[in-house]
């Protein structure tokens, strides 16, 4: 019976950081294969790969077991929902038309079986960095992405790669920073005040494993990743849980 719905973000499939990558892309694989039996959606909510910049006529070498085991599913009639996130934005309509993924480019507020999800990836949300805003705006600004995709991929691909992953390695992922001080937290607080009947808001970006109670009926949870943890949330109706895939 289909009467679960997953949630999975930051596997950043083609970072250096896994010490292989192909070997992730299987795990995920095999992760998708365990879900698809009770599975009504999937959510993917950012940073699935770690570099995707679609051309008109080129697409990033790379992840075809994955982007195949996801037509695999949209096929099967799985609703597949590929938000956005700040390492994986500059896609086009690829993964729809190919894959049959339904693309999200800003955040959603979802009823699922009579509970409120507030969906995003998480950058963006009530992040004060001045750096972050600046390469934000870069990173969503159309034309110098007409600019960049002038440019022959030869180029492109290698100058990207190496920044995404240089901004990985010198990234430091911090645990649980207490709730006055996580911006996500922050974020569902203010949001609740307008829009109170949200019960859950599920982030990825992070890259920690966090099911927070923000009342006694809404709950910010934040996905963990496929670095450190291979997480994902699950839903079964009445209940979010977070869970990691073991084998």
């Amino acid at each position: 019976m289909k009467n679960k719905v997953y949630f999975l973000s930051d596997a950043h499939l083609g970072s250096n950081y896994h010490a292989n990558s192909l070997n992730v892309e299987r795990k995920m694989c095999r992760w998708f294969d365990a879900v698809k039996h009770d599975a009504k959606t999937i959510y993917l909510l950012g940073d699935i790969f770690d570099y995707w910049f679609e051309y008109k006529n080129v697409v990033p070498r790379g992840f075809t077991r994955v982007l195949g085991k996801l037509s695999e599913l949209t096929d099967s009639g799985i609703p597949i929902y590929f938000f956005i996130g700040n390492h994986d934005i500059w896609l086009t309509d690829y993964l729809a038309t190919e894959c049959g993924l339904i693309i999200k480019k800003k955040p959603m507020i979802e009823t699922i079986d009579g509970k409120v999800f507030f969906l995003a990836h998480g950058d963006g949300l009530r992040d004060e960095s001045r750096t972050f805003r600046m390469l934000r705006k870069i990173y969503h600004n159309q034309f110098l992405r007409i600019l960049y995709a002038a440019v022959h991929p030869r180029w492109t691909v290698a100058f990207a790669s190496k920044w995404s992953n240089y901004t990985r390695e010198n990234e430091e992922i911090e645990d649980f920073l207490g709730e006055e001080n996580e911006h996500l937290i922050q974020f569902a607080k203010e949001k609740l005040k307008s829009e109170p009947q949200i019960n859950y808001f599920v982030f990825g970006h992070r890259h920690i494993m966090l099911n927070f109670p923000l009342n006694s009926d809404s709950n910010v949870v934040i996905l963990g990743d496929w670095m450190n943890y291979f997480s994902y949330g699950v839903f079964d109706g009445e209940t979010m849980e977070l869970k990691q895939f073991g084998e």
